[in-house]
This record gives structure tokens, sequence and C-alpha cells, in this order.
């Protein structure tokens, strides 16, 4: 593509500039011929010997820059550049050459206004991450993606400026809003995600005294008891969240998830089943029903198990799910298909030890 905008470029710039001479046009001749047989060195040479014959040859410094970019002498390729864009400075080939030369070679502040002007989203969002601009990037990176969203660069700047952009956030949140209830809520996740779980308790609890009815409060504090195996302490947090936001399936999870843990199966099951109503198909409350339904409704765990197991195929929570299976078929006397299904975990719990066998 670049190619092709060059040669509508030079086309352009022949029209608008005064006909290079004999003599200059033998020179780019001689390093067209010289780009065609990929002796690069000698093509330079000639539109090198060009520019300094016609310094007005927007021509000349295009092809010079051009043929630095190819030989991937970014730095090199700059000045031709940067002097074809004065002499052609509405020619956006020309503009579009210059900024790819200046992120390539790292100047990706001076790259940014070059490719706004071309509207190339991915090369101007890339450019604008390096730049500390990761709330631009990510608009532009998500305009390129649309249109290529199966490009492996922009996912990984797309992602890489969603983080810069999340850190930034982050970091201006708790230098001017450290006190709020986001504020601590902020520093909560930190420690939460550091094990500091006693430091992350005493922001979560700060944070629902500044703004009780915030949605998520609840279900981080609450996470923070779970990891602690707090587990009376984190049932009342998911309760509250669950009281607060009736069709959060998460939270209905978490509280059943909770309830189970305390062996209140009846109450488990009610809050995984609405979970599961909320939101269909999730391995995690699937497994977490079949084990709380297992003596009181064999059924419910016989179809919630399978499911699971259905979804995850050979995972880890799938070999839970057939030893769990394999308890309630014991106990209703089908020994065949409780082997069956011990023979499936055992198998799957192979594959978690050799994984590469």
């Amino acid at each position: 593509m670049i190619r092709a905008l060059l040669c509508v470029c030079l086309l352009l710039q022949q029209q608008s500039t005064a006909p290079p001479s004999s003599d200059v046009r033998t020179l780019l001749q001689s390093g067209l011929d010289a780009e065609n047989r990929h002796d690069l060195d000698q093509a330079i040479a000639a539109f090198r010997r060009a520019a300094d014959l016609d310094p007005s040859s927007g021509v000349a410094f295009l092809r010079l820059g051009d043929a630095y970019m190819q030989k991937r002498d970014y730095a090199a390729a700059i000045p031709p550049l940067k002097h074809a864009t004065e002499l052609n400075p509405d020619s956006l080939p020309v503009h579009q050459l210059l900024g790819y030369a200046l992120l390539a070679a790292g100047y990706a502040s001076e790259a940014v206004p070059h490719l706004k002007m071309i509207e190339d989203y991915g090369a101007l969002g890339i450019a604008q991450l390096q730049a500390d601009q990761p709330g631009e990037a990510v608009a532009n990176l998500q305009i390129a993606l649309a249109k290529a969203p199966d490009d492996p660069d922009l996912l990984f700047y797309l992602s890489r400026a969603a983080t810069a952009y999340s850190e930034q956030s982050s970091e201006k949140l708790l230098t001017t809003f450290g006190n709020t209830a986001r504020g601590h809520q902020v520093r909560g996740q930190n420690d939460y995600a550091l094990k500091m779980f006693p430091e992350a308790e005493r922001e979560y609890v700060q944070a629902i005294a500044l703004r009780p009815d915030l949605p998520g409060l609840r279900l981080e504090l609450g996470l923070v008891y779970a990891a602690q195996s707090e587990w009376e302490k984190a049932e009342e947090q998911f309760r509250g969240e669950a009281r607060l936001q009736p069709g959060n399936a998460e939270a209905a999870y978490r509280l059943g998830d909770a309830l189970l843990q305390r062996g209140q199966m009846k109450e488990a099951v009610v809050e995984l089943q609405r979970s599961d109503s909320l939101r269909g198909d999730m391995p995690e409350t699937l497994y977490a029903l079949g084990r709380a339904a297992a003596s009181s409704e064999p059924s419910v765990a016989e179809h919630a198990l399978t499911r699971a197991i259905e979804l995850e195929k050979d995972t880890p929570l799938a070999a839970q799910a057939y030893l769990t299976l394999a308890g309630i078929h014991r106990r209703q006397g089908k020994t065949d298909q409780a082997a069956h299904e011990m023979q499936e975990y055992r198998r799957i719990q192979a594959l978690s030890a050799h994984p590469h066998s």
C-alpha cells in the first residue's frame, strides 16, 4: 500500500513543482533501477546526488527517505523526509512515511501529528501509547482493531494501552480523590492483590462507611474475608451485596458458595440456582450447585455437575465434578457409573500432573 501511495505522491509532486532537470531525472531513474535490483546502497547514493543537485526536488528527497526506510535505517530516513514535507506540506504519503520513520526511530511524540494527518489509527495509537497518552491510544487502537480484529500487534498494543490508562486513572484517583470511597476502594483492591488482607479490609470498611449503597464494595470486602476462610463475615458481605444488586449473578454465586462453605446446603442451593438463572453455564456456579445439592437434591446436582463437565472437558474443575458425581452415584448404588466417573477423575488428574506426556 505504501508503494502505491508513493507512486501517487510522485505524480503529485511532479505536477506541483518544476520538472526536474535531465541530470536529476537520470539519477532518479538510476536509483529506481538500483531499488529494483535490491541494491539499496546504490539507490541511496543516486537519490542523494539527485537531492544535492536539486534541493527543491521533493521527489528526490522522498525517494531518498523511502530508500532508507527500505533499508530499515529509520533515523537516516527522517531528515530527507522532513525536507520533503517542507517542500510538499499537503502530501499525505510523505507525512505517512515520515510518521512511520519517526515512530520506528523512537520519536513517538513527533510522529503523532503526521499520523493524525493521515488517519492511520493503528500507528497513531501506538505512537500515543509511547508518548504517554494512553487514553487517546486506547480510543484509536479500538478504531483500528474494529477494521482488523485479528491483528495480534493491535491486540498487544491495545492491551498495553488499556493497562497504562487504568494505572494512570488509578494514580489520579488516589492523588486527587484519595479520601473518597473510590480512593479507599482502589487501595483496597491493591492491598487484596498483594494479599495484605487486614489493610484491604480497613480500606473497604472506610469506603462502605462513606458510601454504604455503592455497588461492588461489599462483594470485594467479602472476597477479602473468603480469602482468609472467614466464611461468616464473607456471607454477611455477600448477602449485603445481593440485597443491593439482586440481578448480580456473581453476588448470588459468592453468597451461595459462602453458605456452602458454612454447611448451609439448602440455602446455598437457592442462591446458586438463582445465580445460574441470572447467568447460565458458569462452570464454577454449576460445580458449587452440584456440591450443595448432592445430598438433598441429587437430580439437581447430577444435572449441574454433568453440565460443568461438558463445559470444562479435561480441566481440574471437571475432575472434581466427576469425583462428586461418583459419590452421588455410589450412594445410589450405581456402582458401575461411579467406577467410570472415578476412572475419569483419575485420568484428568494424571493429565494435570503430566500435561505434556
